[in-house]
């Protein structure tokens, strides 16, 4: 039986490719390519910025703990590594790639079948020091929703000029 904290997470992180297919697959540019101004990450910016993290963050260093616990601390993340990576491909076929790559990371998580003291074993973050195998599938977890959040409050505030009075009753466009 899987370890109940670690089937909530996969099931968050399994939904989060077909949110993301069903919220922006052949949506309108000016949609996708809103952000809230300079500094500040597009829809499809952020797809690249999660396709960068499944190749590179969340089962990377999952491993390392697993196999290496403290005594080989995490690269450190580059948070700006998606802007080197997957320029010039359509928002669809970024999609796909999240997709692929997401279902492979889940599918390996799944195959850890990491128990509650596995779940409980600590790695070496190089900005945060000890963390363990539970935050980090919980900071996983979270980064999902945060960045559905994102997506949808950008493209909320897309419609912020035409909303006129509204604008009083939606905190989205604070």
């Amino acid at each position: 039986m899987t370890e109940p904290f670690l089937q909530e997470c996969l099931a968050v992180l399994s939904r989060t490719p077909v949110v993301l297919d069903s919220l922006l697959r052949d949506l309108p540019e000016t949609l996708t390519a809103a952000s809230e101004g300079p500094g500040t990450w597009s829809p499809s910016e952020v797809v690249r910025h999660l396709i960068y993290g499944e190749k590179t963050d969340w089962m990377p260093r999952m491993e390392l703990i697993q196999e290496h616990g403290t005594s080989r601390p995490f690269e450190p993340y580059d948070h700006e590594g998606q802007f080197r990576e997957g320029g010039g491909k359509s928002l669809a076929a970024l999609l796909d790639e999240f997709r692929e790559l997401r279902q492979n990371g889940v599918a390996r998580l799944r195959a850890m079948n990491l128990t509650s003291e596995q779940l409980d074993s600590k790695g070496m973050h190089p900005a945060l020091g000890l963390v363990t195998a539970r935050q980090l599938l919980a900071t996983w977890t979270a980064h999902d929703l945060n960045h559905l959040m994102q997506i949808s409050r950008v493209m909320a505030k897309r419609y912020k000029p035409e909303v006129g009075p509204w604008v009083a009753y939606m905190s989205v466009m604070k």
